[in-house]
């Protein structure tokens, strides 16, 4: 099922939003899908850093300059987006939403705070309520994970999961994208984002490794844990090995999936074929399948290669494929403020 980003209905004229972080992949997408939605925003505040002010951006064929994040405080929006790194956040989110501001951050920073909902729209999205002052955006392979899992966990229950991710340089950013053109041209990275060249190769690595000596990476134990947290389901047993692979845009996840209960494929077929923000494309024998080269700007989550697992009792093995920049990081963001913009919770 299509998402649907259209707010034309709102007629409010005073609305104030800001993206921190607007010069990055994550919040250029931000501005582009903020654009799609036919909102009327009065002041769009774009910030970055030092380095970008007075930056034109262009928002609806007009340009917009960059300011500094001071004077967005003082500008106070009603709705911030940040895209910005997690050191910013921990330290300009809780100002802005001190002034009344409500923010979505894209950081790792706030996403497993007691006080702070973890939210993928179509999954949780009843978990913020109208005093929360901030809201996390999940990591980009949670996001499709969830939104993918949760109609069938709703109707047969998750026992266990295990996760293998092939995640999108793009996940990393500019830097490794300017790693894997270079090494594509047959050149030497002239300043390397990974340790290894990623140009026809892959990395059993998409992060540092966790500091608790367990031999798993952040980026995994962040499957784990954001995970759990968005099913409500802190015990649930999950295992996962990302991967970062030479592709540009789109993370793809091979998942394979206990439940409680017997299901039925043709049944798992038909609930994903009606499941919110997800694409069914589940015809392998007409190499009809999810790839993350036709997933690339699209805003939804791709499923497909559904198949028993014949090894253990209620197992299924599926294939998730999502733009890791738009519904993995600015699409699920701007639903979110689409939502509390809808349910006017930004007027305070």
């Amino acid at each position: 099922m299509k998402i649907n980003l259209d707010l034309s209905h709102i007629q409010r004229k005073d609305l104030r939003i800001a993206i921190i972080g607007a010069t990055g992949m994550v919040g250029t997408k931000m501005l582009d899908v903020l654009e799609e939605t036919n909102l009327h925003i009065e002041n769009l505040i774009l910030v970055a850093s030092q380095r970008s002010l007075g930056q034109q951006l262009t928002y609806k064929g007009q340009p917009q300059s960059v300011v500094s994040i001071e004077a967005a405080l003082a500008l106070r929006p009603h709705i911030a987006l940040f895209a910005a790194e997690a050191t910013t956040a921990a330290e300009y989110a809780p100002q802005f939403a001190a002034i009344g501001t409500k923010v979505i951050d894209n950081s790792s920073h706030f996403r497993l705070a007691q006080d702070v909902p973890l939210v993928v729209p179509e999954v949780n999205i009843d978990s913020i309520k109208p005093n929360h002052a901030i809201i996390a955006n999940p990591n980009c392979s949670t996001i499709q994970l969830v939104t993918a899992l949760a109609p069938l966990h709703r109707i047969y229950g998750l026992r266990r999961l295990v996760i293998s991710t092939y995640q999108a340089v793009s996940g990393t950013g500019v830097k490794a994208i300017e790693q894997y053109k270079e090494e594509r041209e047959g050149e030497k990275a002239s300043n390397p984002a990974y340790w290894h060249q990623i140009f026809e190769n892959c990395l059993p690595q998409c992060d540092d490794f966790a500091d608790d000596g367990s031999g798993y990476t952040k980026e995994e134990l962040k499957m784990v844990n954001e995970t759990r947290k968005i099913l409500a389901m802190p015990t649930l047993p999950i295992t996962a090995t990302a991967v970062r692979v030479p592709v540009l845009v789109g993370h793809s996840e091979s998942v394979n999936v206990a439940f409680t209960e017997p299901f039925d494929v043709a049944t798992l077929r038909r609930i994903l074929a009606a499941a919110p923000s997800v694409i069914l494309q589940d015809e392998p024998t007409k190499n009809s399948y999810p790839m993350p080269i036709s997933a690339a700007g699209q805003h939804e989550v791709f499923v497909g290669r559904l198949r028993r697992d014949e090894s253990q009792a209620n197992g299924l093995n599926m294939w998730i494929v999502a733009d890791n920049l738009l519904k993995g990081a600015a699409t699920n963001a701007v639903q979110i403020a689409k939502y509390l913009i809808e349910k006017n919770m930004i007027f305070a």
